[in-house]
């Protein structure tokens, strides 16, 4: 009897979206050089596309993983841990999602070389596009272009007269075609190169063009699941890792730092520890909440249902939710530093400020809450909530 066992098939997924420790230790001992840059440099970027950020959501047709929402949710939670920045323009792996409503004919244009493409955009406010041959001729600006700097195809949010309102359209075009002018000057979030983006008279085909939000040309639980939702968590959860790391940074701190009043460590005081343990006790309860919501959608999806309009809100509920938490807790870890948080090469001065940035977000902003509240009474919502 041959009792010989076949070879392991090889997992796919586990070759990719694997972060090495180094890696994360070298992020956080180059934070201050991506802040100062303004964006990511070049080899950071690569090394991002080499561990699967950019095929991670892409179709297996086109050669991508098709990975599940929580899975590369977790990816980004890990590499926000060593810097907000990293973590934000590795989120942006979702924009494949995003262009899974052009035409299958375009999307096999884009993968024709393999996976790893780089989508990065901006899409408000959108630009009067005008009708000329060959489809539409673009030329405007739009801010807040996140990890442009590194992309190789561009997106930006364009009005067409006889489409009237409604979710708006984006326009995708070559990185060639745009340009980015330097202006991103923040507090916080500093190396995510979310520069203004330029176009002059560039024209795009209509096969080039999607509105953001609409259905997809693909048909699988990936892409059922819902794309506004996802499009806030994948930011959401760069909150959870940043507070993470603010908390770690802080109760590693603690154990050694006395007081020049001669008081005790603050480790040893009764008032520190009880912030840190409501801490631990807010970060790891809204994380929790992010996660269920996120599985339970995926779940419905796999059994062959629609996600409901209660699960897609409760995705953007959860992500509201947890961006706040994580900044409740960089804010905590920052006010028991004392004076040793506020210098700006101190980890703790970074973490507070991503983390504010994180909850800023307009997909995360206080006015979701309410948003999220109104489908709870079965009212109507703005467009494109949730």
């Amino acid at each position: 009897m041959n009792t010989m066992t076949a070879p392991p098939v090889p997992d796919q997924e586990a070759e990719f979206l694997e972060v090495p420790e180094s890696f994360l230790a070298e992020m956080r001992q180059r934070r201050g050089e991506f802040a100062a840059l303004g964006r990511l440099p070049r080899d950071v970027v690569e090394r991002l596309r080499g561990f699967g950020t950019y095929r991670a959501l892409v179709a297996k047709r086109y050669g991508g993983m098709e990975t599940t929402p929580a899975r590369f949710l977790e990816y980004v939670e890990t590499l926000a841990t060593a810097d907000g920045s990293v973590g934000w323009v590795a989120s942006f792996g979702v924009s494949s999602m995003y262009l899974a409503a052009l035409p299958e004919a375009t999307l096999a244009k884009i993968y024709a070389d393999g996976p790893d493409v780089i989508f990065a955009g901006a899409l408000f406010p959108p630009q009067k596009a005008e009708r000329c041959e060959g489809g539409l001729k673009i030329s405007g600006r739009w801010p807040f272009g996140s990890g442009s700097t590194g992309a190789d195809l561009i997106g930006v949010g364009i009005k067409v007269d006889e489409e009237g309102g409604g979710l708006p359209r984006m326009a995708v075009m070559p990185s060639s075609s745009a340009t980015i002018e330097d202006n991103w000057d923040v507090i916080g979030l500093r190396g995510t190169g979310s520069h203004d983006i330029v176009v002059k008279d560039a024209v795009v085909s209509d096969d080039w063009t999607f509105v953001r939000g609409s259905a997809p040309s693909l048909d699988s639980p990936l892409y059922r699941y819902p794309a506004m939702a996802f499009a806030a968590q994948v930011l959401a959860i760069v909150g959870v890792g940043v507070g993470r790391a603010a908390l770690d940074e802080l109760v590693a701190m603690a154990a050694g730092r006395g007081s020049i009043t001669g008081a005790p460590t603050l480790a040893n005081r009764p008032y520190v520890q009880t912030e840190v343990a409501k801490a631990e006790a807010k970060l790891r309860s809204a994380r929790a909440f992010f996660y269920e919501a996120t599985e339970d959608a995926w779940a419905t999806l796999c059994a062959g249902d629609p996600a409901s309009d209660k699960q897609a809100m409760m995705l953007r509920l959860a992500s509201s939710n947890v961006a706040r938490a994580g900044c409740d807790v960089a804010q905590m870890a920052f006010n028991l530093s004392g004076t040793t948080g506020i210098y700006n090469d101190h980890p703790l001065s970074a973490f507070l400020h991503d983390a504010l940035v994180v909850a800023q977000h307009a997909f995360l902003a206080e006015g979701t809450f309410q948003s999220a509240g109104r489908v709870m009474f079965d009212l109507d919502t703005p467009a494109g909530y949730p």
